[in-house]
């Protein structure tokens, strides 16, 4: 394993910049907040910010040459997407189903919706009516080696861009069904457009059971499509909604719509922002920002950060079951959230000092 180190001054740059006015902006932030987001400057000893590990060749850093992004580049780059009046809205376009039954699909998109709201805390996010895969007249096919249902990303992107509402700073659709990018990719977790304001992200290979051989959402083997019919969507397999496959979809909604604000994969701390290859790189991640990606954020929306993570916090203790993995039909499973909870109360627990 290695562990990506940069030295206080390294970090202290990309967090306040040397350029006077970002400075001069960064000293309007509170006593409190300060303290905050300078525990990134301790990474290797605080216990809220740490630095980056790497633990195999197949991880994003040293499969991927991207420029890291501090904050001035951030705040300076072209292709930075801001929410302005009367295009501040995030939608969620749901496609297709989300557990067994229509109620569960309801309460977990819900959940999302919820959770969206506070980490984009000032934006109001809203739900669109849940459609049918047919309803976006998609491509789909039987992957070759899975042997699952997936559908082109492409003809969705073409979808959503469509619907996209006059009031909309993005719309992004999310779907238990697998996605491909061309005929010769295996899959595709999701894509976006930054300059259109539109993405589509799958939750499907978040169920733990994806990659055996028991895995439910496996068709024969050679079976012919048609097409136009779209019944092979009715009552095809999804996972069940877990603590865990919450807990993964948060993570992919959030880091998906922070790329559309134009924050780049995050190489300086440990941060829901890095770039992930695979699911294990992908649970390696937290859940929220570094102090640098939060400082990015709160430049495009000006939050109140203490009540940003009050916010947070609430989302995990409302209607929420700590004990149980799997939901019920009112219990929103938060086994998998306990640690971030801590994690949150250390954080208020500084900007209140």
């Amino acid at each position: 394993m290695e562990i990506v180190r940069h030295s206080e001054d390294t970090l202290r740059t990309a967090l306040v910049s040397n350029k006077g006015n970002l400075i001069e902006l960064y000293q309007k932030f509170s006593p409190g907040v300060k303290r905050l987001l300078e525990e990134a400057f301790g990474a290797d000893t605080t216990t809220l910010f740490k630095p980056i590990e790497l633990h195999s060749e197949s991880d994003w850093i040293r499969s991927h040459s991207e420029a890291k992004q501090d904050f001035y580049m951030f705040c300076s780059s072209q292709s930075r997407l801001l929410p302005v009046p009367g295009k501040s809205t995030i939608y969620i376009q749901a496609i297709g189903v989300f557990g067994d039954l229509e109620t569960t699909t309801i309460k977990y998109i819900n959940w999302l919706k919820e959770y969206c709201e506070r980490f984009y805390y000032g934006l109001k996010v809203k739900l669109l009516p849940p459609v049918p895969v047919s309803a976006t007249a998609c491509t789909f096919r039987v992957n070759t080696y899975s042997h699952n249902l997936q559908i082109y990303t492409a003809h969705i992107l073409k979808y959503l861009k469509n619907k996209k509402p006059k009031d909309a700073f993005c719309i992004v659709g999310i779907t238990m069904i697998d996605l491909y990018p061309e005929d010769s990719w295996n899959f595709v977790f999701g894509t976006a457009s930054l300059t259109e304001g539109i993405g589509i992200f799958s939750f499907a290979r978040y169920d733990d059971n994806f990659y055996t051989a028991g895995y439910k959402g496996k068709l024969k083997k050679n079976i012919h499509l048609d097409p136009k019919d779209y019944s092979v969507f009715d009552g095809y397999y999804t996972p069940p909604i877990t603590s865990k496959l919450l807990l993964r979809s948060c993570k992919t909604l959030t880091h998906e719509i922070g790329h559309i604000f134009g924050i780049k994969h995050c190489q300086w701390l440990q941060c829901i922002m890095q770039g992930s290859n695979h699911l294990e790189e992908s649970d390696r991640r937290p859940i929220d920002l570094c102090p640098i990606c939060l400082r990015k954020l709160h430049y495009a929306i000006h939050f109140d950060i203490k009540k940003r993570y009050k916010a947070l916090l609430e989302w995990i203790e409302q209607n929420s079951n700590p004990n149980v993995a799997t939901t019920a039909p009112l219990d929103k499973p938060m086994e998998a959230f306990e640690e971030w909870k801590k994690w949150l109360l250390l954080c208020l627990q500084i900007l209140e000092e």
